[in-house]
This record gives structure tokens, sequence and C-alpha cells, in this order.
């Protein structure tokens, strides 16, 4: 026993050891040791502490530093560095010197390929985040992170990072293998983001269930957004239109989409155009390189002119219009007596011009309406404080809205859509222009969003009721699709329909329907009849033909 009560003092000997941990022997002979500290003071402790630390740290607004802490924190050992985007370099003048350069590294390469100059011609492969700064104060204006896959974790770290740029305007991610799941992530951290974001990208990043939708909800501020190449289909098509707008939904704040490159079809292009029918905010839509046929630029071309409006919309119409004039009705009693006479003098001015108009309009509606003139503006969009600025004695202000409501009395129709068209596209008529500009523009910045474009004026033609069509979509690409002359003859009634639209309009204040209409690269020759006459009305309508014009003609003038 003695023997075996010797032995613990030979751990004594053992004790200098643990300084010397490189022998093997030591290591393993200490291993139960070493497992039992272990646990207490390294692994559970970074395995508590991976989620609290992020949440500790307080973000700089410094991007490259706030990334690389937080991934450092949540246990990240290699992860990508933030760097500025490389801007392309001008190839004039040094174009033949760095043409040259090239060849002669390439043959160092061939003659000497070591590891460091293999890692230097392939670092543009490592993942990185790149950045667009503002040149004034270096905050980070654009995110783009390009093949690599971002998994829900540095979504996590990102939706930290990101909500202290306060000057972010765009996110571009490209093939960086997003699914529905981590789409949904990101969706949730776009609220967090300051609020002059209003670019996002999202290129060739194919989904199984196509929920692309999702970033076009209502409560969105997203103003641009571009699905290049993520294999959309017809179903995604629908959710896309959808999205657009149904009969009591419609997306406010998107202005341009961008679907090229996709597996969008006569059936997808239809639902696109039904998303068309009544969205008043998308102005460019890009459809190349799909797989549209006659069909489906038949659809389109069908709301770019006067269409039919369905059963179940005109029930909708009519529902809205009863509920818009009970509502005036009940405001009628706080309308003065001269505003009563006034409206009713201008009413009866316009039955003598347009008899046939108001004839419409059953006369029920015709009685009731006036009495609440001078309110139906306050409830499209102008408030009540419009008129404590325009003053009770300026008739001109007074007495044009009640003008064009009356007009609305008999036609069955809503004024404000009008106006709403006049100054945010530019054509309505001349007895606006009395107003100040600073009325106008009052009227542009509430009235856009509050109009349901089926309260916009119709037509009543055989017993159907016709819309005048979409006029608000400025921009339509319809580059190397399978659209044949039979789709080319729909979209040439469109650009007839619209460039006469536009003439009859003298008072315009600025331009109605499509500016700029691509067709090429279809299946029909480019010597087609109807394709040079498209290009030819369409060409004094393009806006940058004009600015050339305008360029050109000071330079002829001088000389």
């Amino acid at each position: 026993m003695s023997g075996e009560a010797s032995a613990p003092p030979a751990t004594s000997p053992r004790a200098p050891r643990p300084g010397i941990q490189k022998s093997s022997g030591a290591v393993t002979k200490k291993g139960d040791r070493g497992a039992k500290e272990k646990p207490a003071t390294v692994l559970p402790p970074v395995g508590e502490e991976e989620p609290k630390n992020p949440e500790e740290y307080q973000c700089t607004g410094i991007l490259e530093v706030d990334f690389a802490e937080l991934c450092t924190r949540w246990g990240y050992t290699d992860f990508p560095k933030v760097v500025t985007r490389p801007r392309p370099q001008p190839t004039f003048a040094p174009s033949a010197s760095t043409s040259e350069k090239p060849t002669v590294d390439d043959q160092r390469l061939s003659g000497s390929c070591s590891l460091n100059s293999l890692e230097s011609k392939y670092v543009f492969f490592r993942p990185t985040i790149q950045v667009e700064l503002e040149p004034e104060d270096k905050s980070v204006k654009e995110i783009y992170i390009r093949g690599w896959k971002v998994e829900e974790r540095i979504l996590g770290i990102f939706s930290k990072c990101l909500a202290s740029l306060s000057q972010l305007q765009a996110i571009n991610l490209w093939k960086v293998g997003l699914t529905d799941k981590t789409l949904t992530t990101f969706i949730a951290l776009l609220p967090l983001c300051s609020s002059t974001l209003r670019k996002v990208s999202l290129e060739g990043n194919p989904l199984p269930e196509q929920s692309y939708h999702k970033l076009m909800a209502a409560d969105s501020t997203i103003a641009h957004l571009s699905l290049r190449n993520n294999n959309i289909d017809d179903h995604g098509a629908q959710l896309l239109g959808q999205a657009l707008s149904t009969l009591h939904s419609c997306n406010r704040t998107l202005v341009s989409l961008n679907l090229g490159f996709n597996h969008i079809g006569d059936e997808g292009a239809g639902y696109i155009a039904d998303g068309l029918r009544l969205n008043r905010s998308l102005l460019w839509l890009s459809l190349a390189h799909n797989r549209i046929q006659d069909k489906g630029a038949l659809k389109l071309a069908e709301v770019l002119r006067p269409f039919e409006l369905t059963h179940i919309e005109v029930v909708e119409r009519r529902r809205l219009l009863l509920e818009k004039g009970s509502q005036e009705r009940s405001r009628s009693p706080s309308t003065s007596r001269h505003g009563d006479s006034k409206t009713e003098r201008d009413k009866n001015q316009l039955m003598g011009v347009s008899s046939f108009a108001l004839v419409e309009k059953d006369k029920t509606q015709t009685v009731k309406t006036p009495k609440g003139l001078g309110k139906k503006k306050e409830k499209s969009g102008e408030v009540v404080k419009k008129e404590e600025k325009s003053g009770p004695g300026q008739s001109p202000t007074q007495g044009t809205p009640k003008k064009e409501d009356s007009a609305k009395a008999g036609k069955g129709k809503v004024t404000i859509p009008e106006q709403k068209l006049s100054k945010g596209k530019g054509a309505k008529t001349g007895s606006k222009e009395k107003r100040s500009i600073l009325m106008e523009s009052e009227l542009v910045g509430e009235a856009t969003e509050m109009v349901n474009p089926l309260l916009e004026p119709v037509e009543h033609r055989d017993g159907k009721v016709f819309m005048p069509g979409n006029k608000v979509l400025l921009h339509l690409n319809l580059l190397r699709n399978r659209i044949t002359e039979v789709g080319l003859e729909a979209f040439l009634t469109v650009v007839q329909y619209q460039a006469q639209f536009a003439k009859s309009k003298s008072a315009s204040k600025g331009p109605v329907g499509l500016l700029w209409l691509s067709l090429a690269k279809n299946c029909f020759s480019p010597q087609c009849p109807a394709y040079a006459m498209i290009q030819e009305l369409m060409l004094p309508r393009d806006p940058i033909s004009k600015c050339r014009h305008k360029e050109e003609e000071p330079v002829a003038s001088s000389t």
C-alpha cells in the first residue's frame, strides 16, 4: 500500500509536462483531465455566446467593419471580404499596352506556375461583397454579391449590419443559391433597411416555388425589381401578374420590372397583361428573351388600347361608384349654396357641349351628385387643407374642380382619375390650366395613391363598357420572342391609337402611352411594312431621339 501511496506524488513530476504540450504522450495522458476542463471553459461558452454576442454588438455603419466583426462573433473563420466594386478601366489609349501585358504574364505563368501567381490570377473568383460608395461621405450606396451561396446565417448577419446603412439604395444578388426559404428571410430583412432602398435585383436564382411575387406585396417599397434568368414559367408569371393587380388589390410602388431571359409563354404573358389592366404605377416592363407567341402578344396589346370590362369588373365599378356617391351625399350638408349654384351653372354648360356623355348616367345619379361636388375633390385625394390654401374666394380653384365633377356626375365617370392622368401622365383639358402650379403638384402627390383605375372615364358601346386602356406603361421590351406578323399588327394598332390619342390632347402636359417599344428579333422580317410603320410612329415619341435632335439643332444653326 505504501508503494501505492507513493504513486500520487509521482504525479508531481508530471506537473511540468503541461508546459511541454507538444509531446503527444502528454496530450493522450491528460486527455481525461482536458476533457473535463474544456467543456467548462471553452466549448459550451462559445456555443452559448454565439447567438448573444452579435446582439450585443452595436453596428457602426461601416459595412466592412460590421460584417467582419459579426461573422467573427458568429463563429466564422473564413468569410467574404467587403471590397469596393471594381470599375471598368477605359480601353481607348491604353488598349495597345494592356493587350500586350496579359500575354507576357501568361507566358510567365506557363513558365513557372508558382502558388502565389495562381492565387493572384484567380483572386477574382474568391467570394466578396462588392459595394459602391457615395463619393461625398463614402457611405455604402449599392451592394453586389455574385457567385457564392448566401445562407440563412449570412442573411441573419446582414439583417443586423444593413440596418445601419443610411444611404443604401440597391441590393444585387446574382447566382447566390437562394431558396424559397432564404428568399422569405431576405424579404423579412428589407423593412429593416433604410427607406432609401428602392432597387432589388435577384438574377440567376431559380426557385422551385417561384415565390418572387412576395417581393411585390402591398407593403413593399421596392420600385425597381429585376428577376432575369430565373426560369420563371407561366405559373410564376401568374403569381407576378396577380401581384401587379387584381380586382381588389394593386401594387402602387413598383416602377420597373425586368422579366427577361425566362420561360414565359403565351399563358404567362396573358397573366402579365391581366396585371396591367388595373395597375397604374408600372412604367417599365421587359419580357425580352422569353417564349411569347402571337396569342400572348395579342393579350399584351389589348390592354394598351381601349378594352372591354368583364362582368365582374363592371359590377365592382358600379359598387365603387355607389359607395362614392353615398359618402359624398353624407357630406353634402356642409356644401355652400354658392358652390351648388355655381356647379349647376357649370353642369348646364357642359350639357350643351357634350349631351351624349350625359345620357350614359341615369337621371337619379345626375340629380344627386351635384350636392357633394365640392367635397368629391376632397374625398378623392385633395384634403380639406387645399381649400384652405386656395381660399374661399378663389373661384378658379373651387369652380374648376366642380365643373369636372359635374361632368363626372353626368358621364358616370370620376374626374380625379382624369386629373391624375393629366398631371402625372400629361393629357387633360384646358380648364385645368387655371390652377396654380402648387395645386397641380399637390394633386399629383396625393391623388395618385387613392384613385381606383375602375373609376377612370369609360365609354359605352353596344351595351359594353370600355376602359381607355393602360397609358401609364412607357417602356415595353419584347425582344427575341416568337411573335409573327399577326402579333405585330396588334401592336401597330396600339401605336396608331396612342399616337392619335396624344395628338388629340392639345393641352397635354406630357406624353401618354408607350414611348419605347422593342419588337426586334422576332419571327417576322425586319422589312415588314407593319414593323417599319411602328418604328416610324414611335420615333417622334422616343425621348432619346428627341434629345438628340435638340442637341443637333443648335449645332446646325451655329454652323
